[in-house]
């Protein structure tokens, strides 16, 4: 057993049949918990730049920017209506849950206002569960198709690297696998 497996909630069936919900909130109602497992994120990073996907994650992702020093920028993944923007700013992206098709939005300007490094701003995604793998699949063709300004210097836009809360290795094999084809996938809780 690992040092999460006590605190972390199942629901089986929710939201629809068939799926086995894992309910990582109660590593908020646990001060140790919660601030080991901001540590081991921040351990897994490699990259200043952490692309994250609402709600859960920015709760896992906001404490990385005072917990340690390798975290400058996090960037916000949101569903449709929630990032304002101007302009061409806002950028559409289609993904596939593992309950159905959706949509989520990311602005350039946040991941312009990340650290480059070389001729590459790279990006982690770090999200709460990895299940199918489609919603951490599409954000990332997205980004690695990007490109930002930064001072009139233009950088390629690279995800460098998945970070996941949970892992459902168990349930859903394959998804990692898939995912390991466009960059490392860690986990720091497998179930």
């Amino acid at each position: 057993m690992g040092k999460y497996d006590t605190i972390l909630k199942h629901y089986p069936d929710f939201p629809i049949p068939g799926i086995d919900f894992i309910d990582i909130m109660p590593l908020l109602q646990n001060r140790e918990a919660f601030k080991s497992i901001v540590n081991d994120i921040a351990d897994a990073l490699t990259c200043p730049n952490v692309a994250t996907v609402e709600a859960r994650g920015f709760l896992f992702a906001a404490p990385l920017l005072t917990e340690t020093e390798n975290v400058a920028n996090v960037i916000a993944i949101r569903k449709k209506g929630k990032l304002p923007f101007s302009g061409d700013d806002l950028h559409d992206v289609a993904i596939t849950k593992e309950y159905g098709k959706d949509h989520v939005y990311y602005r350039l300007s946040d991941i312009a206002a990340g650290v480059p490094d070389g001729d590459i701003m790279y990006v982690s995604i770090l999200d709460d569960i990895l299940a199918t793998g489609g919603t951490a699949k599409g954000i990332a063709e997205a980004l690695n198709s990007e490109k930002v300004t930064v001072d009139g210097k233009t950088y390629q836009v690279k995800v460098k690297e998945f970070v996941f809360i949970v892992e459902l290795a168990s349930e859903i094999p394959g998804a990692a696998e898939m995912l390991s084809q466009i960059a490392p996938v860690r986990s720091i809780i497998k179930v």
